[in-house]
């Protein structure tokens, strides 16, 4: 059910959005988590690189972003930061136990700070680790309460378990926690529906759509549903503009595995694939 809206990260936009969860909401910068002192100078290197690393990722090349970081991380292996920044690029790179490796460096030099337990917790979910996910997510609320990315991907993480009355209640805290989480509302909608409550799912779907018109999971969820109630016309329309913005969502085992989906859902959209 993860699935992460682009504008809170300027580093994983090419994968974990279709992958996984919501990471840390602003990229974690190496100062912010430095447990020594540096010098200026030192400082100034390790600007420089992480400029570098995070330039390459935005613009796709998680290989060179990769490179960077351990660069950075042999100049500084002591900064937490370097090591769940470079466990993002290689979730970019689909190296998903490296990723977790690095993660649990991360924790270690800072035990006490959430983002790399949230990503950490992502990068589970990728394995379908489950349990080890929600672990994950269950640190970040303890250190932070109310961190609502941290409710709307344990919600994911109980969603792979099939745990989906837990999961509706996850993203709806995510939802009161921040309303602005846009990917939160929409897995509630999706879990509503999952749940049997189609009408309150569309009521949340075309709300959505009206807010977010861009939104490409949005406007293949209510084609799905329309379809499903018979409002072939209005089906249609929507799905002529989720193509547009995104066309995997044709692709139904796309749906299913990678953006997760409840199976309800995944049947629905298959059974508009189908007959349209």
């Amino acid at each position: 059910m993860s699935f992460l809206l682009a504008w809170l990260s300027t580093l994983l936009l090419s994968f974990l959005s279709w992958f996984g969860a919501v990471p840390n909401s602003a990229q974690a910068t190496p100062s912010s988590m430095t447990p020594t002192p540096i010098t200026r100078t030192q400082l100034a290197e390790l600007e420089q690189l992480s400029n570098q690393a995070l330039q390459a990722a935005n613009n796709g090349n998680f290989i060179e972003a990769e490179a960077f970081w351990s660069e950075a991380i042999e100049q500084f292996p002591t900064n937490p930061a370097l090591w769940s920044n470079r466990g993002n690029v290689r979730v970019g790179l689909n190296r998903l136990e490296a990723a977790v490796s690095d993660y649990d460096r991360s924790v270690e030099l800072a035990p006490d700070t959430p983002d790399p337990y949230l990503n950490r917790g992502a990068a589970y979910e990728g394995l379908q680790r489950w349990q080890d996910a929600i672990a994950d997510y269950d640190r970040v609320l303890e250190l932070d309460k109310s961190d609502a990315a941290a409710y709307n991907n344990r919600g994911n993480a109980k969603a792979g378990l099939q745990d989906w009355q837990a999961a509706l209640a996850d993203y709806q805290t995510a939802m009161e926690l921040e309303p602005r989480l846009g990917i939160a509302r929409t897995n509630y909608a999706l879990m509503l529906y999952q749940l049997g409550d189609v009408q309150e799912s569309l009521r949340n779907f075309k709300n959505l759509a009206r807010r977010y018109p861009q939104f490409a999971d949005v406007r293949a969820a209510v084609t799905a549903v329309l379809w499903s109630q018979g409002k072939f016309g209005e089906a249609e329309s929507n799905w002529v503009a989720a193509v547009g913005l995104d066309p995997r969502y044709r692709d139904i085992d796309w749906v299913a595995g990678i953006r997760r989906w409840p199976p309800a859902m995944v049947e629905a959209l298959e059974s508009f694939l189908s007959l349209s």
